[in-house]
């Protein structure tokens, strides 16, 4: 955390410009930037001391409640940013009630009583909520205000003035939250049923809905960490849904903070969001051991990860040969090619999906955009995946990393890459990367704890097996597969990442055709002309639906059990020796007329 804060404070230093220039831009866009001008600036603000000095006067103000005073309002630094924190705690509480109804809704049919996945059978469907967890944020955001706030007026779309500007945002950053949470708890789920006390509590008549509320308080330990991870992304990462329906949140105070390099705003603002990480983080721990108890130190419980059965293979087949096909029947067409007589023309033979706002068509450039994205996505996905398991396996080094880094939203972390390495088209990526490994990871050490406290894994350590066959033959196997699951499941949401940043101009730059840049692009004509905008949607969705449809067949083998013992032959090599017949026991009992008799 201080390495972080202290990273912030070298921010003007390491982004290569003037911080006076920069201070002077936000203040006074007509003054011109005169030497003298800039020269009284560094002086007032303290510049010429260097970033030490900086850093020491604003942590010693912090010992008396001052965080200093804002570089560019000149206002108070801390009553701002406790306002922009209370805004975005409200905006989290509402989020987090939508993502609990979207649970219920997403597990509902395992939590039906006689389900499949009751019975530990594989539980149908779900591509509904894989499409759901594809959407992003801003674009669900960007629908809602259009479409309820604007053209049905049901809702208010803008500002922040009571409990009814709230529902609209709520529900963007809810809805794609809850689907990720509850796939992951309908994973658990069918394991929890089939363990020893569930089946001896349905024997015994206890009603469903017991069982339904123990079943997940099983579950709910798995679920908490990464529970931790969304409460701090709900505020501090939702910048552009802030933005959209124009909330004065943290997430929004510190990237004007970072792109006006205020320095005290920014630098107060990623210290709240630490705070924030950290209690989140203690109140999960607190939580997993208060749900499963001394289990975890008796060595009680029962896996919840076993071999289930396979999922279909077609789905996903269909799925990909669907997104594959949109990219093939674009790749031929011109990406580039300008026609101002044919603007924000809807979809027909010649464009199937439209033309932009500079009569581009649609098609091309999602096809043509989709290597870039695709490929990026995958890449820091498969980074991100082999960094979760590694920092996961090791509970210890991973915990306060993951507190740290999970406390930095994507754009922050965007800023602080393009400081150190410099703009380019794979600072996107880098900075997804640096923040993408910390919910793989909270959910490694999370089913590592519990696969360690397992029956079967104390039986199989009392049979002699050393630590490196429990690793590579239970524990391994048992929290791999659903980590895989967890990262295919999250590989729509890196992209939504990379877009969300290209979305908010910190990605590539046109006439790019990367989806994240189209979905910018486009945004402002959602209204006359959604199709410019609910194409690229649609295939992030299809993507989506590909990764969890594909993430339900992510399993190891079963576990092969030990190698038998040949018996041993004394005498040296040669036909076995022959076994011995079986000792004869009698005995004497009685006969129904009292006469003995033998056995």
């Amino acid at each position: 955390m201080a390495a972080l804060v202290c990273a912030i404070g070298l921010l003007p230093w390491l982004s290569r410009t003037d911080p006076a220039l920069t201070v002077l831009k936000a203040r006074s866009v007509e003054r011109d930037p005169t030497p003298e001008t800039l020269r009284a600036i560094r002086e007032g603000l303290g510049l010429d001391d260097g970033p030490s000095a900086l850093l020491g006067h604003w942590l010693g103000g912090l010992l008396h409640a001052d965080a200093g005073r804002s570089w560019v309002s000149d206002t108070e630094v801390l009553p701002a940013v406790l306002q922009a924190l209370g805004a975005s705690l409200l905006l989290m509480a509402g989020a987090l009630v939508v993502a609990a109804v979207t649970v219920g809704v997403v597990c509902a049919r395992t939590l039906r009583p006689g389900s499949r996945g009751q019975l530990g059978g594989r539980r149908p469907g779900g591509t509904g909520s894989a499409m759901l967890a594809a959407l992003p944020e801003f674009l669900v955001a960007s629908v809602l205000a259009s479409v309820i706030g604007v053209q049905l007026g049901w809702l208010p779309a803008l500002g922040w003035y009571g409990p009814r500007w709230m529902l609209l945002p709520s529900l963007a950053l809810g809805l794609p939250v809850g689907a990720v949470l509850g796939r992951m708890l309908d994973d658990l789920l069918p394991a929890a049923f089939t363990e020893p006390w569930a089946l001896a509590a349905a024997a015994r008549g206890v009603p469903p809905t017991s069982l339904v509320r123990k079943a997940l308080r099983r579950c709910a330990p798995a679920l908490l960490p990464n529970l931790g991870l969304f409460m701090v992304g709900l505020t501090g990462g939702s910048v552009a849904v802030e933005q959209i329906f124009d909330i004065p949140g943290l997430g929004r105070l510190t990237l004007r903070a970072a792109l006006a390099q205020d320095l005290p705003v920014l630098q107060t603002g990623t210290l709240m969001l630490m705070i924030l990480a950290t209690a989140a983080t203690l109140l999960a721990r607190t939580g997993m051991r208060g749900l499963i108890g001394p289990a975890l130190r008796d060595g009680a419980l029962h896996s919840l990860h076993r071999p289930t059965q396979p999922a279909p293979r077609f789905t996903p087949l269909v799925y990909g040969l669907l997104l594959a096909a949109v990219i093939a029947l674009g790749l031929p067409r011109d990406p580039l090619a300008l026609d101002t007589t044919a603007r924000l023309q809807a979809p027909s033979a010649a464009h199937p999906f439209g033309t932009d706002a500079l009569g581009r068509d649609v098609l091309a450039r999602i096809a043509h955009g989709a290597p870039n994205t695709l490929g990026i996505a995958l890449a820091v996905s498969a980074v991100a995946l082999v960094g979760g398991v590694l920092f996961g396996l090791l509970p210890r080094l991973s915990g306060p990393l993951v507190d740290t880094v999970n406390s930095v939203p994507p754009v922050l972390a965007a800023l602080l890459v393009t400081g150190v390495a410099g703009g380019g088209p794979w600072t996107p990526a880098l900075a997804v990367a640096v923040v993408a490994w910390s919910p793989l990871a909270a959910h490694t050490s999370a089913l590592l704890q519990q696969e360690r406290a397992t029956v079967h894994l104390t039986a199989t350590r009392a049979f002699g097996a050393g630590p490196g066959y429990l690793f590579w033959h239970e524990l391994l196997p048992a929290v791999l597969p659903p980590v895989v699951r967890h990262a295919l499941l999250r590989l729509p949401g890196i992209a939504l990442s990379l877009a969300a940043l290209g979305f908010l101009g910190l990605g590539s730059q046109p006439p790019s055709p990367e989806w994240g840049l189209l979905l910018a692009e486009n945004q402002p004509y959602v209204e006359r002309a959604p199709w410019t905008v609910l194409a690229p949607a649609t295939v992030l969705a299809l993507l989506g639906a590909l990764a969890v449809t594909a993430a339900g067949g992510a399993r190891l083998p079963r576990p092969r059990p030990w190698p038998k013992r040949r018996p041993v032959r004394r005498g040296g090599p040669g036909p076995a020796a022959p076994q011995p017949e079986p000792t004869r026991h009698t005995a004497l009992t009685s006969s129904p007329t009292g006469t003995p008799r033998r056995i």
